[in-house]
């Protein structure tokens, strides 16, 4: 599952691409604008970023899917099956559109632009879901080792992919239709820079920080890695066992 962690992050550097579009406004209100970018990138709610950008609604459509593309990305080298990569699809634009975050005042930076403080709860999927998948996976490895040892055949190394990540995504659709909790409001700062051109821009790794903040990952990465060696390793662990 460490396809999960990389791309959100990816997905956060796509917003940075938005801010040239803004270039022409005669006037600037950073709060606006930094509210209009969270709005259209995490929610895909495109009003206000139109009217502040001049763009047309498909183009501010795009920006969400254009995040949910990045985010999918590897899932497309997974060789998992169409209706399956569909489902994480899905989920994964359901679970994006309910974070929470906050836009606070902004402050004068130097050489023309802006710092903001946004308030963010991170979301605990991720976290509240690895004691659960870690349990279920295990007990996948044992099922596969009991009918091997039956005289069965052991499941191909798509089958075994496949059926792990069902898993997952089993587990974590339990969790989202359960109501999504929420962890303690965390302040990222924010810079708003102004280019020698007029433009203003947020820099990459302010928007990677945010990105970050708004789902856990305190968890994630043990469990991106005992995923991975579950997927990988599957045959050679229960090669071991039958020994």
């Amino acid at each position: 599952m460490n396809r999960l962690k990389k791309n959100w992050m990816r997905a956060a550097a796509l917003m940075a691409v938005m801010t040239v579009l803004l270039s022409g406004c005669t006037a600037f209100d950073a709060c606006a604008y930094m509210q209009a970018i969270l709005d259209v990138s995490y929610k895909n709610e495109t009003e206000d970023y139109m009217e502040l950008t001049g763009a047309t609604e498909e183009e501010a459509k795009e920006i969400f899917q254009n995040n949910l593309d990045a985010t999918m990305h590897e899932f497309n080298t997974a060789e998992l099956s169409e209706e399956l990569e569909k489902s994480y699809r899905a989920l994964f634009e359901e679970t994006v559109k309910q974070v929470k975050y906050t836009v606070g005042e902004a402050a004068d930076a130097e050489d023309g632009g802006y710092t903001i403080d946004i308030s963010v709860e991170p979301i605990l999927l991720f976290d509240n879901t690895y004691d659960e998948f870690q349990k279920k996976a295990e007990e996948y490895a044992a099922e596969i080792s009991n009918h091997v040892m039956s005289g069965e055949e052991m499941p191909s190394d798509d089958e075994i992919q496949n059926h792990i990540y069902q898993t997952y995504y089993d587990v974590l659709t339990k969790e989202l239709d359960a109501g999504l909790a929420y962890g303690e409001a965390e302040n990222i700062t924010v810079h708003i820079n102004r280019t020698e051109d007029g433009a203003y821009e947020i820099p990459e790794e302010d928007l990677r920080a945010l990105d970050q903040a708004m789902i856990s990952q305190e968890k994630l990465g043990q469990g991106s890695q005992e995923a991975v060696k579950n997927d990988k390793n599957s045959k050679n662990e229960i090669t071991e066992k039958l020994e």
